[in-house]
């Protein structure tokens, strides 16, 4: 499995996967989807290479099975958002080699501070979060997108060794 930059077709895939994944298990309805699809494409849109990044995890066929986003914010600090694997390749450490990536972006950008937004449940994402370094500093519950969540803040304070 490849570790790259994001390339044309792999907006749609990355949608497709958060769509599927999380209304089949979650239920969380369309408009999740479609949340996912309206602010990737403007991330897309308005990157800035050295504050942003969007990074793939891709088979040897080109298709993409997982992303990550760093998205840079002005106070030194980064959102990491988008991120996903596909199911199928659960287990595999793809999920580890696309966060490390993110993260090594962040320490060479010089961000101080990677924060990311999630909810309750996601227990092997959880697990690779705090693998990383990544503290809960935050949770309240909500219902953006149908179901009856707890919504979550995780937070990591970069060194720069």
């Amino acid at each position: 499995m490849d570790i790259r930059e994001w390339r044309p077709g792999d907006l749609g895939r990355l949608v497709e996967l958060h769509g599927r994944y999380y209304s089949a298990h979650w239920d969380l309805s369309p408009t999740f989807e479609a949340e996912v699809a309206e602010e990737l494409g403007v991330f897309c849109r308005t990157l800035r290479p050295g504050r942003d990044g969007l990074w793939v995890a891709a088979e040897t066929d080109g298709i993409a099975m997982g992303g990550v986003a760093i998205q840079g914010m002005e106070d030194g600090e980064a959102r990491l958002r988008w991120f996903i694997v596909d199911p199928a390749c659960h287990g595999r450490g793809v999920g580890d080699r696309l966060l490390a990536t993110a993260l090594d972006f962040c320490r060479r950008a010089g961000f101080r501070r990677v924060v990311l937004h999630t909810f309750k449940g996601l227990e092997a994402a959880h697990a690779l979060y705090r693998r990383h370094g990544f503290v809960l500093a935050a949770e309240e519950p909500g219902s953006p997108w149908g179901p009856p969540l707890m919504l979550q803040t995780f937070v990591l304070e970069v060194s720069h060794d």
